[in-house]
């Protein structure tokens, strides 16, 4: 797909996701909160559903954690308008309440439709709901930081900025987990465009029923 055939077609996604009536979700809101970004960031942040702030303005991360998100990636050479910001639940639970499965399963082909359309080298999932979406059953504070391998990228999880932000014992861990990032940007592209990868820069893949196994970005074990 082209560049502008792919921006028109996110750009009607998320006009879809602006009148979506999927789940009781859109009865409470104010604004639904498709996400935003270029049709081609390198990155796809998901988090776990909207605020308050994101509500009101129909952004992603536009409060405090959001400014923690913005923070942490300037640490690293990027700036909002280089990713593209979406969240796995589009509208906001009254309260601020978790997610629901059935919020979740309304919004499930909207998420995976901006996968598709964006196509990143990595996905970061923020927070435990978002990684679920891939890595059911595990615990973010094992798990955070990590790449695991799915088809031709990555997904690494981390903890959400605003459970970095009420637990600060966390927000090194945030950090060391963000400088990271670039690096496994890289190592994606080497691996799709020049079937090479830096030395010493490992992933893991997933096979269901299966622990972790440790292997190169070539499906090698280590």
């Amino acid at each position: 797909m082209e560049m502008h055939e792919r921006q028109a077609a996110l750009a009607a996604l998320e006009a879809e996701i602006r009148h979506c009536t999927r789940c009781p979700l859109h009865r409470s809101r104010t604004n639904a909160v498709p996400g935003e970004g270029p049709p081609d960031a390198p990155v796809l942040f998901i988090g776990e559903a909207p605020g308050a702030n994101e509500d009101r303005l129909g952004r992603p991360f536009v409060g405090p954690a959001g400014e923690l998100l913005e923070a942490m990636l300037e640490r690293v050479g990027l700036i909002r308008d280089d990713v593209y910001i979406t969240n796995v639940v589009k509208c906001r639970p009254p309260g601020n309440r978790d997610p629901l499965p059935e919020e979740i399963k309304a919004c499930k082909p909207f998420l995976a439709r901006q996968v598709r359309l964006v196509a990143p080298e990595v996905i970061v999932t923020l927070g435990r709901f978002a990684m679920e979406r891939w890595l059911p059953n595990r615990r973010i504070t094992r798990v955070h930081g990590r790449a695991f391998r799915f088809g031709s990228r990555l997904v690494v999880p981390m903890f959400h900025p605003a459970a970095a932000l009420r637990r600060p014992e966390w927000l090194p861990l945030f950090q060391e987990d963000f400088d990271r990032l670039p690096a496994l940007v890289d190592a994606v592209r080497l691996w799709r465009q020049q079937n090479r990868v830096p030395a010493g820069l490992h992933v893991e893949t997933v096979e269901e029923g299966k622990p972790p196994a440790q292997l190169n970005l070539f499906g090698q074990e280590e």
